[in-house]
């Protein structure tokens, strides 16, 4: 069996400065590529303090496209082997799909083996772990002295794997080879196939990503699949998968959004924002014309809805005024101005010259404050449970989402305590708003009402049956 022991060097995204790929026969190195790579772009300068690859050494260099045929022949009917073998394998690959062509093979990610075959030490970094071991490396951070130290290694392991490990590896079904370099399979293997939020723990078990899904498996591989940078450097750091299930995916995408704002995970975006600062609210002018407005939200008493900022509810007011064919100026998008831009342009529905046309525009901005409410203040929604024996519930008090519980399925609900002895309580946040109005626009039969709910500050119920 041959491997092709590859390391490579690059600017700190996707192109590469150096490749080394020597074919290892199981005893001795039998053939050898090494060249620098001009990738076409600057190199930054952090990457040339690491490395010492600069601009003007690569300036003359091969393209990858120039040298993809060798690294195509060379690597030919052996197996990938790398430290941390995903991240140089996918951006080689990667090269070769902007090329129009396709690189497979097999794989060995000499980490992992590590790992499973020499267990024990604190770090499995190539540098500390050859150090460890007694491994020399000869130019650290270039392409060749690495990949010299990772065919040490690698015979090392060759040596010592005693289980049949790296057979074991190679195997089709087997995730080894998929599953980044920190993360054992076992933890992979007790994820389950159900409903869930799903967090990556990096080596000091610090939430690095919460996610959601039907599946939490399947949604789990295919963040290992995803070739996509942030991806990628995020699948290096994940040495944990931990997960709550939830049932349905409603609770699921809850209680995601509650737990990004509370972990505040590294990369997670869309919903790390906590704190809505702005309040949409509505009131009539002497002449009967109701306004939709905006501002700071301790200004306003009982808000339609909240935003994080006057940027993101601006652009919402907008969209509801298109939506809607509301006048710009009543929903004060255009200040200091008699009749609207609209009027001018003979685009506006009429209220900025036809006084009698107020009613008719009133009844436009009620629909579009009741596409943003839910259709009744209190109400609670019933969802699948965990198993069998539950199910589960979504609490809705006056306009606020106070959280989410399980109940059992043969418990009859007589009373507040079958809600509020077993919820779980959660902030009512612009997200959990978002998330609750998209669910009922399409499951509007899954909103149970509860008109005689009586609220205290207590969260206490009273509900006429």
């Amino acid at each position: 069996m041959r491997y092709s022991v590859v390391d490579i060097e690059t600017t700190g995204g996707d192109k590469i400065t150096e490749i080394s790929i020597l074919v290892f026969d199981g005893t001795k190195v039998v053939d050898e590529f090494t060249s620098l790579v001009n990738p076409e772009c600057n190199i930054p300068y952090y990457i040339t303090t690491l490395t010492g690859i600069n601009d003007s050494m690569v300036a003359n260099a091969p393209t990858f496209y120039e040298i993809a045929k060798r690294v195509l022949e060379i690597t030919e009917n052996t197996i990938f082997v790398a430290h941390n073998v995903n991240f140089d394998y996918n951006i080689i690959q990667k090269e070769f799909k902007s090329l129009g062509a396709r690189f497979q093979r097999k794989k060995l990610c000499t980490i992992r083996l590590s790992r499973k075959i020499i267990p024990g030490f604190k770090s499995y970094s190539l540098g500390k772990l050859c150090a460890s071991l007694n491994i020399p490396i000869a130019n650290r951070h270039r392409a060749k002295g690495d990949a010299e130290a990772t065919v040490i290694l690698f015979k090392l392991l060759l040596d010592k794997d005693l289980n049949n490990t790296i057979a074991t590896f190679l195997k089709p079904k087997s995730k080894e080879a998929t599953l980044p370099p920190l993360l054992p399979k076992e933890v992979f293997e007790t994820l389950p196939k159900k409903a869930g939020v799903y967090y990556f723990r990096n080596a000091k078990n610090e939430v690095i990503y919460v996610g959601k899904a039907n599946n939490i498996r399947q949604r789990v591989l295919s963040h290992l699949y995803d070739k996509s940078k942030k991806e990628v450097t995020m699948c290096l750091e994940i040495a944990n998968i931990t997960f709550t299930e939830t049932g349905s995916e409603l609770l699921a995408l809850l209680l995601e959004s509650s737990e990004i704002k509370r972990i505040y995970p590294k990369y997670n975006r869309a919903q790390r924002r906590t704190g809505e600062s702005i309040a949409l609210f509505t009131y009539q002018d002497r002449k009967g014309v109701t306004h939709i407005a905006t501002n700071k939200i301790k200004l306003v008493s009982n808000p339609i809805t909240k935003f994080y900022n006057a940027t993101e509810a601006r652009v919402f007011v907008e969209k509801l005024c298109e939506e809607f064919e509301l006048c710009p100026k009543y929903c004060h998008l255009q200040s200091n101005v008699s009749t609207c831009f609209h009027y001018q342009i003979k685009q506006c529905n009429g209220i900025c010259k036809d006084e009698e046309s107020v009613h008719s525009y009133n009844d436009r901005v009620q629909k579009a404050i009741q596409s943003v409410q839910y259709q009744s203040a209190s109400f609670v929604i019933h969802e699948k449970g965990r198993n069998d024996q539950e199910k589960a519930f979504v609490l809705v008090l006056h306009g606020e989402y106070k959280g989410f519980g399980y109940i059992d399925n043969t418990k009859k609900i007589a009373g507040p305590n079958c809600y509020m002895d077993v919820i779980t309580s959660l902030k009512d946040t612009r997200d959990s708003k978002r998330i609750l109005t998209s669910y009922l626009k399409n499951n509007p039969d899954k909103l149970i009402p509860l008109e005689g709910a009586i609220y205290t500050e207590k969260l206490e119920i009273g509900l006429l049956f």
